[in-house]
């Protein structure tokens, strides 16, 4: 065991914060009236397996602060896919389109999350509705998981699947069936772009546009199925219109490329056309609403390697097994057990020597033979005792906390990356108060707050659009870097 000081200092109402290498937290500190205490460290080893998600998670408007879309295919986990579906309503209802009214265009555009500090910016001259003007083009680059150098088409179907109401409960693995004729197609190389045009003489702004993915649909199409139901039934009211139009998927063509990351109630869709006299023609657009009344949700697809099938085949709880696959988007995490001859050890610590646990962290390390590479790794876990669904105790007990992480990762750029679980206040019930040891659940994910900036629930979360995965160091006795339960505590 390593000895270390803890200098302690105390704050205002009593309460008691820790200055040490073991980032402790204060839970039991208060219980010494003494300014400087003698602190101990120990290590436990952990029993660490797989935990198959059946790749498998609710993937609707729930939790889908964020989609995902795009195609990745690697050695370790194989090959993952996800689409965007959603229901599509008018803005408004009954709408009156003109006399004779031609669809000009009809553009889809979805706005990824990019890369601020790539800003690359061109202007030129043009010439805008007749004005000289000058056009600023800012590219950027989308964060991308995956392979960055593919392109991707990006594909755009309408569906033909009833997606019922905002609500209902949707796995990732659910399906739709689509009309078969594509809407809209675009190359995709992970590039987007804002545009601006300004009037050369004063200035003024004649067009303004977010950077985005901008995808052309068939026009035609729209002239049938919108325009040219001006005074319909079909146009009439939500629920008509429902019915008669179910919505679309986007989808992409390809085997290998990357993922990206986009807000669903950014996406827009736009109707240009042209209605009046031949002598006197308008010109119009009409916006459909894709925003959050519509149901949408991630359609997420795997074509898993050998690798992969043959660890998951063969999960050893007991034992543990030697690499943990963890990953995102409903794919597989990890399981840890405290071994009872480490409880043991603790709980003879605490009836032998008086001992009070201030600090008790699970610390994994990610592999660096089989997954020794460039993908971003995760920056959090999920965390809860195996069957319940509720937060962790832990997690309740220091939500007003500020200083205080659940999960804290470190070196994420290197090989390894490290990772310390806080389970202090779990470690303490299980030694002080007989509470049962149960198993510790890790996915890969953050948990997600309401407007009102609190937690709301277990299940409410960021798994499902987050497209990292890593190989992680699991039971190994002649590992170094196996898993560890370190535990630092304070003897009277």
């Amino acid at each position: 065991m390593k000895k270390i000081k803890l200098f302690l200092f105390s704050l205002f109402l009593g309460s008691v914060a820790v200055g040490c290498n073991s980032d402790a937290d204060d839970l039991g500190l208060q219980f010494f009236e003494n300014n400087e205490a003698q602190g101990e460290q120990a290590a436990y080893d952990l029993v660490a397996y797989n935990v198959n998600n059946n790749d498998v998670v609710r993937s609707d408007s729930y939790s889908l602060r964020k989609a995902t879309l795009g195609i990745f295919s690697e050695n370790q986990f194989g090959m993952q896919k996800s689409e965007y579906v959603t229901q599509v309503r008018l803005s408004k209802y009954a709408p009156d389109f003109g006399t004779n009214p031609e669809v000009d265009s009809v553009v889809l555009e979805i706005k990824p999350e990019y890369d601020a500090t790539t800003k690359a910016v061109t202007t030129t001259n043009v010439t805008h509705e007749g004005q000289a003007a000058k056009q600023t083009l800012t590219k950027y680059e989308t964060i991308k998981y995956g392979n960055p150098a593919a392109t991707m088409n990006i594909v755009v179907h309408e569906i033909t699947t009833d997606l019922g109401s905002v609500g209902t409960e949707i796995l990732s693995n659910s399906t739709v069936a689509t009309s078969g004729v594509p809407l809209g197609t675009k190359a995709f190389s992970g590039d987007i772009y804002a545009v601006s045009i300004n009037k050369n003489s004063d200035n003024t702004a004649l067009l303004t546009r977010e950077a985005g993915v901008r995808i052309k649909l068939d026009e035609i199409y729209f002239q049938t199925k919108i325009a040219n139901k001006s005074g319909a039934t079909e146009l009439s009211n939500e629920s008509n219109f429902i019915n008669y139009f179910k919505g679309i998927k986007v989808s992409v063509q390809g085997s290998d490329g990357y993922l990206i990351n986009f807000v669903p109630d950014q996406v827009t869709m736009t109707m240009y056309y042209t209605h009046g006299a031949p002598s006197d023609r308008k010109t119009e657009s009409y916006s459909f609403n894709l925003a959050s009344p519509n149901v949408h949700f991630s359609q997420i697809s795997y074509n898993r390697s050998t690798i992969f099938n043959n660890v998951m085949a063969g999960i050893d709880r007991t034992n543990g097994d030697p690499l943990l696959y963890m990953q995102g988007m409903g794919g597989p995490g990890a399981g840890i057990k405290i071994p009872e001859n480490a409880i043991e050890a603790l709980k003879t610590l605490r009836r032998d020597r008086r001992a009070t646990i201030v600090s008790a962290k699970i610390r994994l390390y990610t592999d660096t033979l089989v997954w020794n590479n460039s993908y971003t790794k995760p920056d959090n876990f999920l965390v809860k005792k195996e069957g319940e669904t509720d937060f962790i105790t832990d997690l309740k007990t220091m939500l007003y906390n500020n200083s205080f992480k659940l999960v804290t990762a470190y070196a994420t750029n290197a090989n390894p990356s490290y990772y310390d679980v806080n389970i202090t206040k779990t470690v303490k019930d299980i030694v002080e108060q007989g509470q049962e040891a149960k198993d510790i659940i890790l996915n890969i994910g953050s948990y997600l707050t309401n407007y009102n900036g609190a937690l709301v629930s277990e299940d409410y979360n960021t798994n499902v659009y987050s497209p990292n995965r890593a190989v992680f160091v699991g039971t190994n006795s002649v590992s170094q870097y196996r898993p560890r339960l370190l535990v630092t505590y304070i003897v009277k």
